[in-house]
């Protein structure tokens, strides 16, 4: 079986994964993927011998299945090359691959090279051996060209099957010559050099990434045809011209701004000029932006200032134009503000706020203390003996009651125990004398000792 890094690196999944998994989640891991819709569908309808095979990144071929093999998406095969031979894995079979040559304006009578058999193990060794020097190669070519003061990058180097032939990618502003450097190659790496020149797109498209969009990059999922793209595109959909925004990652004006040119040519072919200002009594209006689908201009009374702009339907720009031009001036632009208002409204509101920017943001929201209510008790199922009985209400009403009662009583005692105790005098007249001391002695009443002392007279 074939490794599945090599493959990887090569640019795409090993046959191995996709018979596990079936098909990819996306239908897009391989770049210049094309989806299978017609695989459910039995292939005796419009059988056809011409496969199409994947090589390293976007490279395809179209070969002839010469020897009747059956074949299927995934499947690792030896072809024809010149000279030798060269390993693929077959991405497309049956009546898709006509729609596929249609596209590409390729006959279907014309000749195509062969398919020799399926990959062997020693035709897989010979592969991954020569596909690992790749990059190696790679990095020594760009070496030796420094060396040799040739303006050119080499992109991409890929290796055929048998490892007897390379070929190198290189991307030029002006024409190059490198015969030296093939021949310099040829003798250092022992191989047949080819060199193909590519684009700044078609080097994106070969290393693949994410736009700003989020998706992959359109020209290493399915564009192989490129349009030039110019900055007029930008200017009829009314985008800024800020090279940073248009510009993709070659670092050339982005394929996708001219995926909706048409729509916004078709739609503006029955707008008023805008080089014309618009004459009111307020003053001379200037045109500043335009939303096209919704059909509204935007004036402003400063020509070089874009402020306090104001909205102005197409069909009222068209009636001011007309009365201009008869020498007449418009009190106010807008009739009623509440027109303007119907080309502002959405197809849909949204209610649940599935697109609101804070909607996982926790609100710090202040949390009363909310008691708890109780559950009141069933009285549905109860027996005789218990519906006597006082509902729950009234025997908490009652326990309340008496803990009242008890806690009144206790209070009351409290108050009698303190007036009983000494209550100090009202009167300033049975207040205590300023003589009389607050502390008396307590051993002033205690009888003093009158025995002599022994101990003086002997002194004596």
């Amino acid at each position: 079986m074939m490794s599945k890094d090599v493959n990887n690196y090569r640019g795409g999944i090993s046959a191995e994964f996709e018979s596990i998994n079936h098909k990819c989640s996306s239908d897009g891991c391989n770049k210049l993927d094309v989806f299978d819709w017609l695989k459910d569908i039995p292939s005796n309808i419009n059988p056809t011998d011409i496969v199409e095979v994947r090589f390293k990144n976007t490279r395809k071929g179209y070969y002839t299945n010469v020897n009747k093999l059956k074949l299927k998406k995934g499947d690792l095969v030896a072809v024809e090359a010149n000279p030798g031979h060269d390993l693929g894995v077959v991405s497309l079979v049956n009546e898709l691959v006509l729609f596929q040559l249609k596209k590409l304006k390729i006959s279907k009578n014309s000749e195509f090279q062969k398919i020799y058999r399926k990959a062997k193990p020693a035709d897989i060794e010979k592969w991954e051996t020569a596909t690992a020097r790749e990059n190696d190669v790679m990095l020594e070519t760009r070496r030796i060209a420094s060396k040799l003061r040739l303006n050119m990058k080499i992109g991409d180097v890929e290796f055929q099957g048998d490892g007897t032939k390379a070929i190198f990618y290189y991307i030029a502003e002006e024409r190059v010559d490198f015969r030296e450097l093939i021949k310099v190659l040829a003798d250092r790496f022992k191989i047949r050099v080819e060199m193909k020149q590519i684009g700044a797109r078609q080097e994106a498209g070969r290393i693949g990434g994410i736009g700003s969009c989020g998706r992959e990059l359109c020209c290493a999922t399915w564009v192989e045809n490129f349009v030039s793209v110019t900055t007029n595109s930008a200017r009829h959909q009314e985008l800024s011209l800020n090279p940073q925004k248009l510009a993709g990652q070659c670092s050339k004006l982005k394929c996708c701004l001219n995926y909706e040119l048409d729509s916004y040519i078709d739609a503006q072919k029955k707008f008023p000029p805008t080089e014309i200002p618009l004459e009111t009594m307020e003053g001379t209006l200037y045109h500043q932006k335009t939303d096209i689908y919704n059909k509204v201009f935007w004036y402003s009374f400063d020509k070089n200032v874009s402020l306090n702009m104001i909205p102005i339907p197409v069909e009222r720009v068209r009636k001011i134009q007309e009365m201009n031009k008869k020498g007449e001036k418009v009190e106010k632009p807008l009739e009623t503000p509440a027109k303007i208002d119907n080309c502002f409204k959405h197809d849909f509101d949204d209610v649940i706020g599935s697109n609101s920017l804070t909607r996982f943001d926790k609100k710090n929201e202040k949390k009363g203390n909310k008691r708890r209510k109780k559950r009141k008790p069933q009285t549905k199922n109860y027996t005789k003996t218990q519906q006597q009985k006082p509902p729950y209400k009234q025997q908490k009403k009652q326990n309340d009651k008496k803990k009242i009662e008890k806690n009144e009583e206790q209070n009351q005692e409290k108050r009698t125990n303190k007036n009983q105790k000494q209550s100090r005098p009202q009167n300033r007249n049975q207040r205590r004398n300023p003589n009389q001391k607050r502390y008396p002695n307590p051993n002033k009443n205690k009888k003093q000792n009158t025995k002599p002392n022994p101990n003086k007279e002997e002194n004596k």
